[in-house]
């Protein structure tokens, strides 16, 4: 055979062997990588190392490594990555909390696997509906002003990393699955935090040899079982009996957080700092009332302005306990609005109060189209009405620091009157005493020998 024919045979034969031992150029950015490999130019290890450092963090808190590595390994996917700002910063605060504790790993894991689509969608964006990683779709669209968006969120940076196997857009804020905000909300609602009421081992009655019957469980929201004042924590003479112990109550409410919304809410209206003061540094009063309105019950609290508070004297806030006895007379265990406590005393003209400082109580009336708290001098108006209300607390503002009729700071230079005993009570008391030792003089001898006895 000649040289020339050789020539025609082989030449293709060597092109073709070479065209295929030679990798294959990328000829677009979108190019897959093959099915099973990761390597180091992945979109994956792209993202990891690129500067959406809070998504990167999310993803490894949420255990989703390996679940992305062999979904890269297969398919080529988009990436809506938000940016750090909308993690940091433009996140609730209870939102993120919520996402990072242990028991809600699911929702975390759904809500990343929301920003991973299954194929490559280019920079273009064509409008469509595409099923992510967690099952749901999410919509692309443009707005009136002509920009991109991927459900609710901005695409404020397309094709902001490329590779092989995948594309990162980066967009505004996070995308929330309908199903995590529904999770979410159902934790914030007051009515389904509820503690499980531990149960004990079954008891027998020793007379009957027979099981004790539990008592049958309350209703949730029902009023609570103890009186407020039993479930006070000890303090002197305050609480007859010590407080349940953890896990006694249904804990129903978030009492907490309401308590430090309500001194949130006495802060920001002015005017009330010194009240707030002494509640949360000076007292544990916040907490405990927290506890109490956790446990079901309800309170109004009379609330004095901070004119008010600085008329008081560094005697009266020095004694031991004067602090904590100060604000339980302010504390009434009724849910009362202004609306109500006015309606009370035009209808009755005169209301008496409890309070948490046993056993006195706080006399209401109707006074200048107000209602005024307490007695002569030491009586204040509530000038400030419904400062706080939500069902369970109740703040009203008043113009003076109540005090128990027996316990109000005198004038200066005025001094306590000894009660007068009547003269006829002393002759009365007297002439007992002669006739007993008269009596008892009859059995030795004749009383009539006395002048005092005839």
């Amino acid at each position: 055979m000649d040289s020339p024919f050789k020539m025609a045979i082989l030449y293709p034969l060597f092109s073709a062997l070479i065209l295929f031992s030679i990798p294959p150029a990328l000829s677009s950015p979108y190019a897959s990588s093959g099915p099973g490999q990761i390597n180091s130019n992945s979109i994956l290890v792209a993202l990891l190392d690129s500067h959406y450092t809070e998504i990167s963090e999310l993803i490894e808190k949420a255990l989703l490594l390996q679940t992305l590595e062999e979904t890269v390994g297969s398919h080529n996917i988009t990436v809506f990555a938000p940016r750090n700002e909308a993690l940091e910063r433009d996140l609730d605060p209870e939102f993120k909390r919520f996402l990072l504790e242990p028991g809600n790993l699911k929702s975390l894991q759904t809500l990343i696997l929301l920003h991973f689509v299954p194929n490559l969608i280019p920079s273009s964006f064509p409008s469509a509906n595409h099923r992510t990683l967690a099952g749901d779709k999410i919509s692309l669209s443009r707005n009136q002003s002509g920009h991109h968006l991927v459900e609710l969120a901005s695409i404020v940076q397309p094709d902001a990393v490329v590779r092989p196997d995948g594309v990162i857009h980066g967009i505004d804020c996070l995308l929330v699955p309908r199903s995590v905000q529904q999770d979410f909300n159902r934790r914030r609602n007051l009515a389904d935090i509820s503690a499980v009421l531990p149960i004990g081992a079954p008891e027998v009655d020793p007379r009957t040899h027979r099981l004790k019957k539990l008592a049958s469980p309350s209703p949730a929201g029902s009023p609570p079982a103890l009186p407020i004042y039993d479930a006070l924590a000890p303090g002197p003479a305050i609480a007859p009996a010590p407080a349940p112990g953890p896990g006694s109550g249904k804990h129903w409410f978030d009492g907490h957080r309401q308590i430090k919304d309500f001194i949130q809410t006495l802060i920001l209206y002015g005017g009330y700092k010194e009240f707030a003061d002494i509640l949360v540094n000076l007292t544990s009063l916040a907490t405990e009332m927290g506890r109490l309105v956790s446990e079901g019950y309800v309170l109004t609290v009379l609330a004095p302005n901070d004119e008010a508070m600085a008329r008081l004297t560094a005697d009266q806030l020095s004694e031991p306990g004067a602090p904590e006895q100060i604000i339980y007379y302010h504390l009434i265990p009724e849910y009362q609005t202004e609306e109500s406590m006015y309606n009370a005393v035009r209808r009755f003209g005169k209301v008496r109060y409890d309070t948490l400082r046993l056993p006195h109580k706080i006399v209401a009336r109707e006074a200048d189209g107000s209602v005024k708290f307490g007695q002569g001098e030491g009586s204040a108006y509530l000038f400030d009405p419904d400062i706080y209300t939500d069902g369970r607390i109740s703040v009203q503002g008043i113009d003076t620091v109540l005090f128990p009729p027996e316990d109000s700071p005198l004038p200066a230079g005025a001094v306590a009157k000894k009660p007068s005993v009547k003269a006829t009570d002393t002759k009365l008391r007297r002439g007992k005493l002669l006739e007993l030792g008269c009596n008892a003089l009859g059995v030795f001898m004749d009383p009539s020998h006395f002048t005092a006895c005839q």
